[in-house]
């Protein structure tokens, strides 16, 4: 199987970043992939939450993905748009993922789990949470001869998800993100292969990259690791781009016989130490 991760640096303007991701789209398209990974937050990048409730669109008959699912019919391929906010009753939203067929039909959604919240020395508290609720709920779907396992971004340091996945028979790890520069440097490579290794699975990595418009600067570097934890295809920049690998089914089989982690797994007690 062929598969792409798309980088972009995306603004606040929905229209301009469709535009933007259609040819890139295209030259995935023109390059044999059979399913293609765009970047977290692909069609806004908001600069507050005022922004993006000024531009965010309902999930029922949202305008560009509507358009997506056109352009995965158009090419007869797999269109993982990485996530997009969506708005919810409670006035929050919600980080998005959406998978269309080649049919052009919407196949799974997912809503990114886990939230940054932090108080971070020397800046102020950072509550991700006050603008977007979390999903409840891990998503695979069946990709040919690859089943998917959902993930957005921050869920990469959380290896629980991602053992859950595995353990659903996910093969295949889809991670769109918009790293910052600084944890970018320290943890991308780190925590994306040791995501690879523990579940012998491919993991896929479609970053944003650059400086956007709400002033924020991410890392890109978008890249696709195999089951062994080897980087076996990446963009070694923070530019646009698109970024294509072949993947074998057989190499996550010899990757999970060679080390049988997941089939070795135990349950166990953890003692109350603080008595």
């Amino acid at each position: 199987m062929r598969i792409a991760a798309i980088q972009m640096c995306s603004g606040l303007d929905p229209a301009a970043n469709l535009a933007a991701l259609e040819p890139l789209l295209a030259e995935a398209a023109g390059q044999g992939v059979d399913y293609v990974l765009t970047p977290e937050v692909t069609m806004i990048f908001p600069e507050d939450r005022e922004q993006l409730r000024s531009v965010a669109a309902p999930f029922e008959g949202h305008p560009q993905l509507a358009l997506v699912g056109r352009l995965a019919r158009q090419h007869g391929i797999f269109v993982q748009i990485g996530s997009l906010p969506i708005p919810l009753e409670d006035g929050r939203f919600a980080n998005r993922s959406v998978l269309f067929g080649p049919d052009g039909a919407q196949r799974a959604t997912y809503d990114k789990i886990h939230l940054f919240d932090a108080d971070i020395a020397g800046l102020n508290a950072y509550r991700e949470s006050a603008t977007y609720r979390g999903g409840e709920q891990a998503v695979t779907a069946d990709l040919g001869e690859f089943r998917l396992g959902f993930s957005i971004c921050y869920d990469m340091r959380f290896p629980r998800l991602y053992n859950a996945l595995a353990n659903s028979g996910a093969t295949l790890m889809a991670v769109p993100a918009a790293f910052t520069v600084p944890t970018g440097q320290a943890h991308w490579h780190v925590l994306l292969r040791a995501r690879a290794i523990e579940t012998g699975s491919y993991v896929i990595a479609a970053a944003q990259g650059g400086h956007h418009a709400n002033g924020r600067a991410t890392y890109g570097h978008s890249l696709i690791v195999d089951p062994w934890g080897k980087i076996i295809a990446e963009l070694d920049h923070d530019r646009p781009g698109v970024l294509v690998a072949d993947i074998d089914a057989a190499a996550v089989a010899e990757a999970r016989r060679r080390v049988p982690a997941l089939a070795n797994a135990r349950d166990f007690a953890v003692p109350d130490l603080h008595r």
